[in-house]
């Protein structure tokens, strides 16, 4: 089952990338801009709770989805590629996976348990 979560998270991070073309930005926007959705972690400066809840709404498919339908809808090409960026990294995050978090620990994740202690 590994494998095929794997598969499928390269599958959505390869049409994050098919997305991002068709912004018709430069590339040097996709790589400068591709992990500044990791900046969400910072909420776990305040508490887990926070923490999760930031990270998550960065890293959520949906919210990548509205946010480039957004763009789409309303003609604003950089809210595009702010959609097709946000989709792509947590795409990337779960091909690694980093999955969402839940409120207990940074650690436990709906893909599983991360870090040094997995057990």
């Amino acid at each position: 089952m590994k494998t095929q979560l794997q598969l499928e998270y390269i599958t959505f991070l390869v049409l994050g990338i098919l997305a991002f073309k068709q912004t018709g930005f430069s590339w040097w926007w996709f790589g400068g801009l591709f992990l500044v959705p990791d900046i969400s972690m910072l909420g776990y400066a305040v508490n887990n709770k926070a923490g999760a809840f930031c990270y998550n709404l960065f890293h959520h498919f949906g919210t990548a989805i509205v946010i480039y339908l957004l763009g789409t809808l309303l003609s604003l090409p950089y809210l595009n590629m702010t959609g097709a960026i946000l989709f792509a990294h947590s795409a990337f995050d779960r091909m690694l996976g980093y999955g969402l978090k839940y409120p207990d620990s940074f650690h436990n994740t709906h893909l599983g348990k991360i870090g040094k202690d997995k057990k």
